[in-house]
């Protein structure tokens, strides 16, 4: 490094910006610039552009940090490009938590220019719980019940913007908030286990909470779910609404609290688990949560693990003639670590045969709301993941995230890939049910 350009990366005293909400600034010191998070971040490698990278992005907070640098809506944006997929904390050698702190400066940016009214809304009122969402789906499923969003579609098949969007529209399943409320424990139950409903999870998949409920009981744990769980917060801390998240963390905590012993509270959608895992560094500040905040979170389970835990070695369903592939969630493989556990699961079904998906970690391009903001390289990055997912010759490709259901879905309608996507749960559900003589679902 030349005398010249060493002044870059050595600390400059008495330029601290004080930054409400910020990173931290001696972890952003900690970023060596070794090059190891560029080749996993799927939007260095879709631009080749420094600022684009994990690193990149560290120095311009670092930059903006040392007051060479205003927090402006250039250096927001490059913020905003990234996924928070995690990646690059996988691979990064010196242990730096680089997706936190990109979040951080979201949050500081958030802090200094209010996010737009609509966001707002959308986040912290239609997202803001289970029943929230379950009531803001009720004009999409009454326009899926009408026909309409087909006849949109039509009409508006050459205005490719459109049509795009509406192609990524789904069609909900029913909710299943209120059938939970009062479910009975199975006979014999060994465990009792707080069930996370989700947003999404509640008010669009409701078929896969009721398969996963189901394989929880057949499993030997009552299942009880909180009447007053709120959104677990990642879509709002995401956006730099980290108020918004604290707010609805504190909300869970207590809700779950109320429910008494529980020897794990579950989630079936990575994204929630991974976020409900870090409400102590989220409350780590506030003296009143901040141990309830810890042990709450060191009950939580995303379903997979869960299952793949308490999973009877001699319970071995059917599913014969399925091929099957795995698309690892960035919340479940980089925020959380379970990546051995979901194909364990699959490898249990007999009859079916498993191949690796290429580069199975790398983000879909789903990435929470990323696929409506940035939605030119959210399309390239499932391009990619379709044409990955063809090589397998999969007739199913499995999942563990409703962002990553609805984006790999969407996927399959636009390259007209002959593929069934599936929540492992629903899988794991039909399988059983097929085993035991009931209707399941076979390889299409």
């Amino acid at each position: 490094m030349t005398a010249s350009s060493s002044h870059l990366f050595e600390p400059i005293p008495g330029l601290r910006v004080a930054l409400a909400e910020g990173p931290d600034y001696e972890a952003l010191l900690a970023c060596i610039r070794c090059a190891r998070c560029l080749p996993v971040c799927p939007t260095y490698q879709e631009t080749l552009h420094e600022a684009q990278s994990p690193r990149g992005r560290l120095a311009l907070l670092r930059a903006v940090e040392e007051g060479r640098l205003s927090l402006d809506e250039s250096v927001e944006a490059h913020l905003y490009h990234c996924l928070d997929c995690r990646a690059c904390n996988t691979v990064c050698p010196a242990g730096v938590p680089i997706g936190e702190l990109i979040v951080a400066g979201r949050a500081a940016a958030a802090a200094r220019r209010p996010r737009p009214w609509w966001l707002r809304l959308l986040l912290e009122r239609a997202l803001g719980s289970p029943r929230a969402a379950e009531w803001a789906a009720v004009p999409l499923r009454a326009a899926w019940r009408l026909g309409l969003i087909p006849l949109a579609r039509r009409l508006f098949r050459f205005f490719p913007p459109l049509r795009e969007l509406l192609d990524l529209v789904p069609r909900p399943a029913p909710p299943v908030r209120r059938a939970l409320r009062h479910r009975p424990a199975p006979a014999g139950a060994r465990y009792r286990v707080g069930f996370f409903l989700g947003c999404v999870m509640n008010a669009v998949y409701g078929d896969v909470v009721r398969a996963s409920v189901r394989l929880l009981e057949r499993l030997g744990c009552a299942v009880v779910v909180p009447r007053d769980q709120a959104c677990c917060g990642a879509p709002q801390d995401d956006q730099g609404l980290r108020e918004a998240a604290r707010r609805f963390a504190r909300r869970n905590i207590a809700a779950f609290e109320a429910l008494g012993p529980l020897d794990a509270i579950v989630a079936d959608c990575a994204a929630c688990s991974g976020f409900l895992k870090e409400y102590p560094h989220l409350l780590a500040e506030d003296p009143e949560w901040a141990d309830r905040a810890r042990a709450f979170a060191a009950r939580v389970r995303d379903l997979t693990e869960w299952l793949e835990a308490i999973w009877p070695e001699e319970l071995q369903p059917v599913a014969s003639g399925l091929r099957l592939t795995y698309h690892e969630p960035c919340h479940l493989s980089h925020v959380q670590g379970v990546r051995r556990q979901p194909r364990a699961l699959l490898l249990r079904l007999r009859g079916a045969t498993f191949r690796e998906l290429p580069d199975a970690t790398r983000c879909c391009g789903s990435a929470g709301i990323y696929n409506l903001t940035h939605p030119a390289m959210s399309r390239r990055l499932l391009e990619r993941k379709m044409a990955d997912i063809a090589a397998t010759g999969a007739s199913v490709v499995v999942t563990a995230n409703p962002g990553c259901l609805l984006q790999l879905e969407w996927g399959a309608r636009r390259s007209g890939l002959a593929v069934q996507v599936r929540h492992l749960s629903e899988l794991l559900d039909a399988a059983l049910s097929s085993s035991e003589g009931r209707e399941g679902w076979g390889a299409g």
